[in-house]
């Protein structure tokens, strides 16, 4: 049995879950939206303009995407506040994104408009009727190429300091890769680090694309080759378990934190004094692995707030992906009703 789940089962899950609507979670980060263009090929006819394919498109849905993603795993799990920090454009995208929040019961006070901006978007065409992966067209991506104004970025300073100390977690999802491009800039994370000291009691967890050895003070949730310093991975590589180790205690003398680092299928790194890997829920195929990290980490810091170890926390991560991978062309998520099956299935795989 893994080191601090020897007692862990459905009563203290049920437990851990029970507190979920109660806490008060801010979420800070790239607030983008996922839009989906569901084609039907049969419909496919050439444009009499210039001869080439014109796609039919048949429905359209869109949903909160990138810090988002985590938002919607968080209102499905029954979080008692959610706030959103960040900014959208002052456009259509803005617009649809903003209901879709507000359909979730997110407190949208502190996501800023500013009409210099665009809304971030990932669109998704796809094949209607084609689950999964294999049903995917490439994506479009809208980006700011620009830099983050320096009175949006005070502004987003100022609502850091406005919601911390009404909060019980504050998760920071860095998902722009160009430096200084999105909500997340080097002058906010110079600022998180001397805020959060201050708010001890606050569950704080950071995961970034390409920055996550910069965060001081925040939880980090990186996977094993954000972890290792590797960038560009081959596919199916993986990162030795010796190394993961030396890692692991490396960052968390530089953070000043705790490190969770994510190794596929083989589930979760908890790092510590002894680290621990804490196995992923085996879930046959098909599965769609689009948002699963962000799935863990509602999941886990839910859990956190609630009062579990990090080991503990992990666990319930691993449960909440599990769920959220079986749930085909589109970003998942998991209630917590569906918990305790997650957990059963996890037990009988770790005897």
């Amino acid at each position: 049995m893994i080191p601090g789940l020897e007692r862990f089962g459905p009563e203290r899950l049920s437990e851990l879950a029970a507190r979920f609507g109660s806490l008060r979670v801010a979420v800070l980060g790239d607030f983008f939206l996922d839009k989906y263009y569901e084609v039907d090929p049969a419909l496919a006819e050439p444009s009499l303009e210039t001869g080439r394919t014109a796609h039919q498109v048949v429905g359209v849905r869109h949903s909160p995407g990138a810090a988002g993603t985590v938002v919607n795993n968080l209102a499905a799990l029954g979080t008692g506040r959610l706030v959103a920090v960040g900014f959208t454009g002052d456009d259509g995208e803005g617009w649809e994104l903003r209901q879709d929040l507000a359909a979730l019961g997110v407190d949208r006070t502190h996501l800023h408009t500013d009409p210099a901006r665009r809304t971030p978007l990932y669109l998704k065409p796809r094949d209607a009727g084609r689950p999964g992966l294999a049903g995917e067209h490439s994506r479009y991506d809208v980006k700011n190429r620009s830099a983050t104004s320096p009175d949006l970025e005070a502004a987003i300073l100022r609502s850091l300091r406005a919601v911390l100390p009404e909060s019980d977690a504050l998760i920071v999802m860095d998902q722009v890769e160009e430096e200084g491009r999105g909500a997340v800039t080097a002058a906010v994370v110079r600022a998180l680090a001397d805020l959060l000291p201050r708010f001890p009691r606050v569950v704080a967890w950071a995961d970034s694309r390409r920055r996550i050895h910069a965060y001081r003070k925040m939880i980090l949730k990186m996977n094993q080759f954000e972890l290792a310093g590797v960038h560009d991975p081959e596919p199916g590589s993986e990162i030795p378990e010796g190394r993961i180790v030396a890692a692991l205690a490396e960052t968390e003398a530089r953070a000043g934190a705790g490190v969770y680092a994510t190794v596929g299928e083989h589930g979760v790194w908890v790092g510590g004094k002894r680290p621990v890997r804490v196995p992923a829920v085996l879930v046959p195929p098909p599965v769609d692995p689009t948002g699963a990290g962000d799935s863990f980490s509602a999941g886990a810091v839910l859990a956190l707030a609630s009062g579990a170890s990090p080991v503990e926390a992990a666990l319930v991560g691993n449960l909440v992906a599990s769920i959220t991978v079986r749930q085909l062309s589109t970003t998942g998520t998991a209630r917590p009703e569906e918990l305790p099956g997650a957990l059963e299935l996890w037990k009988e795989q770790n005897p």
